[in-house]
């Protein structure tokens, strides 16, 4: 490598550790983070602002125009599965098992803290934006307060079941779909597998933590009760509702959207709301509203993938990325196990941040698509349950007044446990 490549490659590392920094320290959201990083990269590494020659890679039409509209599957995906939340909250499921969790264990703590975790997981499979996180999280927070856990093990149930439905996030799925090519079908086999050991220590986690809980908050029973009694009658088919997407995709095979168009006259036809059309338009402007930084966001993924597969970005990179990737199943375990917590603060292994360009340097770098996409699914374990830059970590741990820093303290642990196990899994599978 001659000097002016070296000169570029650690210009495009030194963007990389500047934003992530920024980003990490909260001094900038990723969401003008990421676009920024997309456009300075390229600069540097040759790629012209401009060119009336189509033929020609530039930063205004490849990287900013195409990178906009990269991801437009996935965000109408997104804008569909925030729709179908909005309407499970409107006609009370949401509410309906949330109160049914809390009839079924009564008030033992330890059952009450298991049945809301698995009650948790169902309806965050079907929607796990921040508003059905609040719904959730004001109804469950204050019963497990009540029931004589501490505000900290409260939260991490919350979090824990989370992180744990966000595996069936079609939305989810069809992001690793544009990003790597896999299928809807197998995205949906690999979150099941995946879910079975993770549902295990994070199971074990809230055992673990509710045993040792003795803080007892009487003052949160008053505001439950309230907020239980001005309930909605549900047919009790209904609450099936939030597992339907995923049945509808794992038994037909079909894609995103049409499988939550088919779950939303479903859901609507079980659930007999008295004004449907309401329902349908309400929900449809709300869960917009819900997922609009989320959008944001996807925006500037797609510009940063744009500009690291520029041709000129990929030919700086690719001798750096391929002395890092890992070759082996060893290696490939070993790597994403240790460095799991660079999910993070929206770092290199995070799909939602930085891991976007990674992933694709990765893959340019030798790594396989599906070696790639396992990796950074099992880091979205850590990620989604530790993250103290999560709007629902932020939320639950201002709810229950407790430092989210704290939650991750308590929690990093157990989630790198079951990145473990998840990479061990991905190891066998991918290689």
């Amino acid at each position: 490598m001659d000097m002016l490549h070296i000169l570029r490659i650690g210009a495009i590392l030194a963007i990389f550790v500047v934003f992530s920094g920024l980003m990490m320290t909260r001094k900038m959201p990723a969401i003008l983070a990421l676009p920024l990083m997309g456009i300075l990269m390229p600069l540097v590494a040759g790629v012209p602002l401009f060119s009336e020659d189509k033929t020609t890679f530039s930063i205004a039409n490849n990287v900013l125009t195409q990178g906009s509209l990269r991801l437009g599957a996935t965000i109408i995906a997104l804008i569909f599965g925030a729709w179908f939340g909005e309407v499970l909250k409107k006609v009370g499921v949401t509410e309906a098992l949330v109160r049914k969790a809390a009839e079924l264990s009564g008030d033992k703590p330890l059952t009450m803290a298991i049945v809301f975790f698995i009650i948790g997981t169902v309806i965050f499979s079907s929607s796990d934006g921040l508003g059905m996180v609040i719904l959730v999280g004001s109804i469950v927070i204050p019963i497990l307060l009540t029931a004589g856990l501490s505000p900290l093990t409260s939260c991490i149930v919350l979090l824990a079941c989370h992180a744990l439905g966000s595996l069936f996030s079609v939305s989810g799925w069809a992001l690793m779909h544009d990003l790597y090519g896999i299928s809807i079908a197998d995205m949906a086999r690999y979150a099941t597998m995946f879910a079975i050991p993770a549902a295990i220590i994070y199971i074990a986690m809230v055992v673990w933590m509710v045993k040792r809980d003795v803080i007892v908050r009487k003052a949160w029973s008053m505001p439950v009760a309230e907020k239980l009694s001005k309930r909605k009658q549900v047919n009790a088919l209904a609450l099936l509702s939030p597992l339907v997407p995923v049945v509808i995709i794992f038994a037909f095979k079909i894609e995103v959207v049409p499988a939550i168009v088919l779950s939303l006259v479903i859901c609507l036809l079980l659930a007999m709301p008295k004004r449907p059309t309401h329902v349908l338009v309400s929900s449809l402007v709300e869960g917009i509203q819900n997922v609009a930084g989320a959008i944001g966001l996807m925006v500037g993924i797609g510009i940063l993938l744009n500009a690291v597969t520029a041709p000129q970005v990929s030919m700086v990179l690719k001798p750096l990325i391929e002395t890092i990737i890992p070759t082996s199943p060893l290696t490939y375990i070993l790597f994403f196990s240790i460095l799991s917590p660079l999910a993070l603060y929206r770092g290199p292994l995070n799909s939602y941040g930085l891991g976007s360009g990674l992933g694709v340097l990765m893959l340019g770098g030798g790594l396989s698509p599906l070696a790639t996409m396992l990796a950074l699914r099992s880091a979205t374990l850590l990620q989604g349950l530790s993250d103290p830059t999560n709007t629902h970590n932020v939320w639950s741990s201002d709810f229950a007044k407790v430092d989210v820093n704290e939650i991750m303290r308590k929690t990093l642990p157990w989630a790198m446990a079951a990145v473990l196990v998840s990479m061990l899994m991905a190891g066998y599978i991918a290689f």
